[in-house]
């Protein structure tokens, strides 16, 4: 697994380098393609912060974890990872490494604690047409509608594909699609 790190508002010695990638390393067992490790350490109100997401095939894992020390985030961060693949198993199996879900006494334990997978139902289907207008209208349109988000064409980015939606702490957001 390839790792990056990133330090905010904290220096971090190479032993707790060494450590966050050992703990990493051991989510490899579900992945059997390149994959790559991003780990952010920070400190905000004497508060360390470890942030872990894992980018495979495609698709992200997340987890951020705050606790008194560092080594205590970095384990919550990894065995938050951990829940989210084995809730989800199902869903993931096709796009994970072969036999990823075998298992082992530990992992067996882990999905003895799980609460059944969720279940995703459609309950409804909007159709409209997406039309082309700048984040200013659509953040209009959005309020007019009174919706947390707006999907749009924004003519300002060359037609790509765009969200705006409301932040809970107050203003705005934008996704722009590649």
């Amino acid at each position: 697994m390839k790792m990056t790190f990133t330090e905010r508002k904290v220096s971090i010695s190479d032993e707790l380098k060494e450590y966050a990638t050992k703990k990493c390393e051991k989510l490899e067992r579900y992945f059997d393609r390149d994959n790559s490790a991003k780990v952010t350490f920070s400190m905000e109100r004497g508060r360390y912060i470890a942030e872990i997401t894992v980018a495979h095939a495609g698709m992200l894992f997340r987890a951020s974890e705050q606790s008194h020390d560092m080594y205590g985030s970095i384990d919550g961060a990894v065995d938050s990872i951990e829940r989210q693949i084995l809730k989800n198993k199902t869903r993931l199996e096709k796009r994970l490494r072969q036999g990823a879900f075998d298992k082992p006494a530990e992992l067996q334990m882990l999905a003895e604690d799980q609460a059944p997978e969720d279940i995703y139902d459609v309950i409804r289907v909007k159709e409209f047409e997406v039309k082309p207008m700048t984040v200013q209208e659509a953040i209009l349109q959005m309020n007019l509608l009174d919706h947390q988000f707006f999907f749009f064409r924004n003519n300002e980015e060359d037609d790509r594909y765009s969200v705006v939606y409301k932040r809970q702490n107050g203003g705005y957001g934008l996704i722009i699609s590649k």
